[in-house]
Parts: structure tokens; sequence; C-alpha cells
């Protein structure tokens, strides 16, 4: 449950409808009734399965395939290797920003580098045909020694021709001398989380009469999929097209490029449909998670706790190929000091390349693993003073016009004292004695076995940030069309909603641009203009952008000719409420009358300031723009069992502008649930590079029993003037702030180092 405490209260008000305003969301109704169509739910005529057979060693060589035993099984229609792709990426190298994932293979041919790499592939008129006959497939390996542990990537033998390091990143700003009077040390690992998607990954395949072939997918990047799925198949772009389905949940995992060409081409091999769904084992062998981490930090202060330097050291282990591990690695370092004024930095970054499972995207990528370091040495600092945790904070708060150690200057809204102030101000929960309408509920939940007297509360703060859009030079673009006929307008971009709730924004801002309530959101296919991925709350911005520009293109050609006829300018018409009025309120028109008879259309595009890569000191001006969140965690622990119970949660949080509140609070609540997953649950262990538990009950996820009480303190509304609306990314900060606040609260209830994400119940043992 989200409790809305504070919000700033409207100068003017909401509309009817439109932007500010929290709709019911369209697909709400379905999605409840289980009656939202998903790419498990498709069929078609003709209908074959498909099934992989994957490595069961982290790293091999494959001294032959014999695939004549699932030929002979009746029912078989394909069999594929990777002899079967007319085109290959390249083996080695960091994959181009127009091709993630370009050195992986699509199916391995001579080496397998992690556990569960797509070896070979079938299609039969029966999933457990497919299967079986996917197990058929008889497989030589030679077996060679997994490299596993990130540290001895820089010296063990090289997975790739070019060597194991994906990308090292030297930071240094200001005095490399300097020193502070107070130093606090720390050294802090993260876990692998895994996105652990709701449903697993399915799509549908059907070959077209000109060689071609239609994919419908849950797909969050329509055309980079599109376009990395015809390259691998020889074909041009335009013989592949991709329609979207619903997505059931994704945190960026749908990005990659798991399975999409191996169905394709078993499609166009069997000249027949094929439909393939993924187990739950498969669906965490076939997606990338978060980076682990290992983080090495020495701060530097004076007698007051202004910070004078930081020193750190950060290797994120990138598993088995590039994908985005040098994009991760930038926004790692850049933010490694967090939102804090410091003069000095200096800071050793690297990701490489092991025979662990390949690492993907997730929220708040590479800032999650800095914050929970950079909070953990403020906590240490504070101690070490004997300040408030919260005070150290504010002395050291970075402001709008403060430099990052990238040398970029903030130039967006930063309220970070703001923040930190409203945490403050709301009471914390009470204890369960002095609630006696309050269950007490142990650690463990209901039924937890522990003795309340080994029960003890701590209270931990955190703030983070993260950037917005694509950094170092990505290209950012986005394009829509909008058109109205009559009392209905219809919304054309390729833009995903993967949960975010992109389509009921869409609507949002036609119905406030144009005052028609009635706005359709077409299906997304890749037949449509390019949008881009949906990651990094980019979709808000770029495409709500480029709908703003549309919308309004199309207001311009409808108030053209009444301005006309009144023999005024444009600009002295407005539309609100769904009436088209002007300055001095003579003309007062519905604006159904006055689209009457009309068909408007237009097409717009958005695309912001450039970025630039970082250079060899790690200066530059990577990014768009910086959201900020800071956090209040209230824990109960078991100091005997180890156990922790998250209490409440208080977030202070930088929105820009509240374009949709009640999204707003929704997305914040599921981001402070995926932060705590990662604090206390989630971790994707492996032995010898071997991954466990590869389902929902081994693998642990946050339920509603482990969710907190989330309290929103504020909802700060500065907004950013070079942002779409002025508005800013809203669900990953959350689940960057909340692990190192929940951290921060364990370690203030049982006076212990914590080091570790998830945290261990041993770590949590007092004495």
């Amino acid at each position: 449950m989200t409790d809305q405490l504070d919000r700033p209260a409207e100068s003017t008000p909401a509309p009817a409808y439109g932007l500010g305003n929290s709709p019911l969301r369209t697909d709400a109704l379905p999605k409840a009734l289980g009656i939202y169509p998903y790419a498990a739910d498709l069929w078609a005529e003709g209908l074959l399965w498909g099934a992989v057979l994957r490595s069961p060693h982290p790293h091999a060589r494959i001294v032959s395939i014999d695939t004549s035993a699932a030929l002979a099984i009746p029912g078989v229609h394909a069999v594929v290797t990777a002899a079967d792709l007319p085109a290959q990426p390249v083996d080695g190298g960091t994959a181009p920003p127009s091709d993630r994932g370009a050195e992986r293979p699509v199916l391995a041919a001579d080496v397998v580098r992690h556990h569960g790499e797509p070896v070979a592939a079938v299609a039969a008129d029966h999933p457990d045909t497919a299967r079986l006959a996917a197990a058929s497939i008889l497989v030589e390996y030679q077996l060679l020694e997994p490299l596993t542990d990130p540290e001895q990537a820089f010296n063990g033998p090289a997975l790739h021709p070019n060597g194991n390091l994906l990308r090292h990143l030297p930071l240094r700003h200001g005095d490399q001398e300097a020193v502070g009077e107070v130093v606090v040390e720390g050294l802090y690992q993260v876990g692998r989380q895994d996105p652990a998607p709701i449903g697993t990954e399915a799509g549908l395949a059907v070959p077209r009469p000109d060689g071609g072939v239609e994919l419908h997918l849950s797909s969050t990047d329509p055309h980079g999929d599109r376009d990395r799925v015809a390259a691998r198949l020889g074909l041009e772009p335009d013989r592949v097209r991709l329609v979207v389905t619903g997505v059931p949940g994704a945190t960026a995992d749908r990005e990659e490029l798991s399975f999409q060409v191996v169905l394709a081409l078993l499609a166009l091999r069997s000249g027949r449909p094929v439909k393939m769904v993924l187990t739950r084992e498969e669906s965490f062998q076939a997606h990338g998670g978060r980076r682990p981490a290992l983080l090495r930090y020495r701060h530097h202060a004076d007698a007051q706790g202004t910070l004078v330097k930081v020193e750190a050291q950060i290797l994120l282990d990138g598993g088995a190929y590039a994908d985005v591990s040098a994009e991760v690695l930038g926004a790692a370092t850049a933010f490694a000091v967090g939102p804090y004024v410091c003069p000095n930095v200096a800071v050793d970054a690297w990701a490489v390349r092991t025979n662990n499972p390949p690492a993907g995207r997730m929220r708040g990528e590479g800032a999650l693993q800095s914050c929970f370091a950079h909070e953990s040495q403020m906590d240490l600092l504070a101690a070490r003073l004997g300040l408030d945790p919260l005070e150290i904070r504010r002395r050291n708060a970075m402001t709008t016009g403060d430099s990052l150690p990238t040398g970029q200057a903030v130039t967006c809204p930063a309220p970070v004292g703001t923040l930190l102030e409203a945490l403050d101000e709301v009471p914390l929960p009470a204890l369960p004695l002095d609630d006696p309408d309050t269950p007490w509920l142990l650690p463990g939940g209901p039924g937890g076995a522990g003795d309340p007297a080994a029960v003890r509360r701590g209270i931990g703060y955190s703030v983070g940030m993260v950037h917005m859009l694509g950094a170092e030079g990505a290209d950012e673009v986005s394009t829509a069309t909008v058109r109205v006929s009559g009392d209905h307008a219809t919304v054309i971009c390729a833009a995903v909603d993967a949960g975010q709730g992109f389509a009921t924004l869409a609507r949002q801002i036609v119905q406030s641009v144009l005052g028609v309530s009635e706005v359709y959101v077409a299906p997304v296919d890749s037949d449509q203009s390019i949008a881009g991925p949906s990651a990094r709350g980019r979709h808000t911005w770029v495409s709500g952008g480029a709908v703003e520009k549309a919308a309004l293109m199309v207001r311009h050609q409808l108030l053209q000719p009444i301005a006309a006829d009144f023999g005024m300018s444009v600009e002295l018409l407005s539309i609100a409420d769904g009436k088209i009025t002007s300055y001095d309120g003579v003309l007062g028109m519905p604006v159904t009358e006055a689209l009457e008879g009309k068909e408007l259309w237009a097409t717009a595009q958005c695309r912001p300031h450039p970025t630039e890569p970082l250079d060899e000191a790690g200066q530059g001006d990577a990014f768009v723009s910086i959201a900020f969140c800071a956090m209040r965690a209230v824990v109960d622990v078991d100091i005997e069992l180890g156990a922790v119970r998250v209490v409440d949660v208080t977030v202070a949080q930088d929105v820009g502008r509240a374009l949709n509140p009640g999204q707003i609070e929704d997305r914040i609540e599921a981001a402070v649930a995926h932060g705590v997953g990662a604090a206390l649950l989630e971790d994707l262990r492996t032995t010898a590079g071997v991954p466990h538990d590869l389902s929902l009950t081994g693998y642990r996820l946050p339920t509603s029993l482990d969710t907190p009480e989330v309290r929103i303190a504020t909802l700060v509304e500065e907004r950013d003037v070079v942002a779409t609306f002025g508005a800013k990314a809203v669900s990953a900060v959350p689940a960057v702030v909340a692990p190192a606040a929940v951290a921060a609260a364990v370690r203030a209830a049982t006076n212990l180092p914590i080091g570790r994400l998830p945290i261990p119940p041993q770590d949590a043992v007092a004495g």
C-alpha cells in the first residue's frame, strides 16, 4: 500500500482529463481478468513447437554435434545448429551500440562460454516431441576450465580473441594528492539479481511468401530486434516484421536477443509457423541479470564531515559476453560518489568477461551497485564523527549547478537537500508494543519462530541518482503520428508499454493538447517509425515528446482556420476541457464541433540534445539529465536468527512534474519491492559457473508479505526545462536507493558491518 503524505498543491484546478490526472489504465481490466493476450497465448494454422538444446557446461569446446536421432523422431520437421545460420556475429570485441550482443552467437559453433548457452534447436508438431528431440541430439564436449572469478579475469586465459577486459574506465577529478582528517574504508559486494519476469519469454514466427518471416514477440525494442534478427538470418530488414504482443512484466530484460533468431530460423527451415514458450529454467538461462560487483572505497572528510576526497575501485562481472557492460560501467563510475559534492575523486572501474551467466539490463544498472557502496561509506563517516546519518548527507548534498566527478555540470533540478528534509518531517512508524492494534509480526513472517525479545528495530537512510535516456553519445530519437477524425484520435508510435504506462500517458498527452477525450493507441509493430527501446524512462521523455509535437501540429491545423475567421492569431486561442476559447471570451466552441467532417494528422520526431563519451580521464558531458531519490527504511531484525522484516519505507522523490500521480505512486511502490528483493532475497548463485535453483521457488522473490508499507513523503515537482513536460524518470531511482536504505537500517539495528547484497542471515546475527 502506498500512502501519499505530501504533494504540492496545484496552482490551478486539474482538467477533466489529460495530464495531471490518474485515469485507469486501458489494459488494467483485461489483465486483472486474465484475458489480456500475450505471446504464449498465440496460435496459427499448422503450428509447430520449438525447443532449444542448451549446454550443461559453463565452458567447453564443441567436438561434434549429431542430430540424426532427433531427425528420426516422427513429428520432427526441422533441426538447426550454427551451421544452418547464414550469418554469425563476429567472435570477440565489444558490441557496438547499434548491435547489442553482436559477439554473442545465436547457436554456439565451436565453444560454449556459459551454462545454458544454446547449441541446437528443434521444431516438431508437439511441445513434448520437440523437447524429446532436442534432448536426443548428441553433443560431444571437450571440457575447459571455467573462469568464474572476475578478479582472476585480468590474468586468466582469454575467453575471447581480444581478451577478458571489456572496459577500463579511470576517473580523475581534482587534486589527487588531497587527504582528509577522517578516513573510512569499506569493501562491498553486490550479487546477481535476475529480472525474473512474471511471464517467461515466448513468441510465434510465421514464414512469409517472400522468404522473410513475421515475428510476434513480447519485445521492448521492436526495431532493434528486427534489425538484429535480419542481420543474423542474412535478410534485408524489410523482410522481417516484428509485431509486439503483450509484455508480461519486464525490467529491460526483454531488450536482449535470446531466442528470437532461433525461432525465426526454425520457421524458415520448416516452412511452418513455429511457437516457443520457454520454461522457467530456460528463462533464467536465456536472459541476463544484474552484474555482480566488487567495490572498494575510501572516503576522506574534514572534522565537520565535509567530503574532501573519494577513492574507489569498482569491478563488474559482465559474464560470458559484452552486451551493454561498457555502458553500465560508465554509469557506475560517474555515480560512484553519489549525489554529493566532492572536489577530489579517483575511481578505477573495470568490467570483465567470465564464464558466469551473461549479464543484461536491470533497473538502475551500474548506479545500484555504486549507491550501496557510497551510502554505506556515508554511514561509516557519520558513525566515526558522531553525526546523524541525515546530517552528514545534508552537509554534502548536491544541488543544481554543482558538478559530477565527470566534470559535467548538473543543470537539471537537483533537490537533494529538499528530499532529505522531507524524510525528516515524516513521523516514524509506531513500535508494536506502543500500538496494540498493530499485529506483532516477527521477522520471517506471521509464523516467525523467533523470540520477540531478540528483535531490534533499525532506521536507515539512503540517497541515490540515475541518469535518464541513453548515455555517452547514444542517439536518442522517437517518432509518433497523431490522427484526428471526428470526435476521436489515434496515436501511432512504436514505443512499447512494458508496464510503465506509456499507452496511458500518450492518451493523456493528446487529450490535453487537443481536447479530444477518446484516444486510441495503435498496437506496435516494426512497420511503424522507430521509437527505440523501453528503458531508462526514455519513452516518457522521447516518445512522449514526439506525441506532444505531433499533437501540437494537429492543433495548429485545427485552430488556424478558426483564428483566420475571427481575424486573430492561433496563439490567442486555447483548448481546455474539450472546448476552444479565445483570449477575450468571445469564442467558445466545442472541439468536437470544430472537428466535425475533418481528418487531420501529423508526424513528428523528438531527439534530445546529444551527449558525449567519457574520455580517458572519465570526463565529459555523458548524460542528458539525472533523477534523484531519498529514502528511509525501518526494519525489525531478529539478531539471533538473522531474519529481517522491512516494516516501513518512506520515499521522497524528484519527479520533475507528476504527469500521472497515481501511476507514479504505483511505480514507486513496485520499485521499492524490487529494491527490497535485491537487499534481502534475490541472488542467482552459481558454483563453478553453474547457476542454482532456476525456479521461482529456488530463486527467492519478495511477496506481498515481504513488501513493506510504502509512504511517499513528497514528490518534488521542479520541472526539468530540457525534458518533455519537465518530467523525470520514476521507477529506476527508487529501485537503486532501496537496497542501500534497507542495508543501512539492518546495520543500525545490529551494529554490524553490512557489506553484502543481498544480506545473508549470518551477516545480521549479533554476537
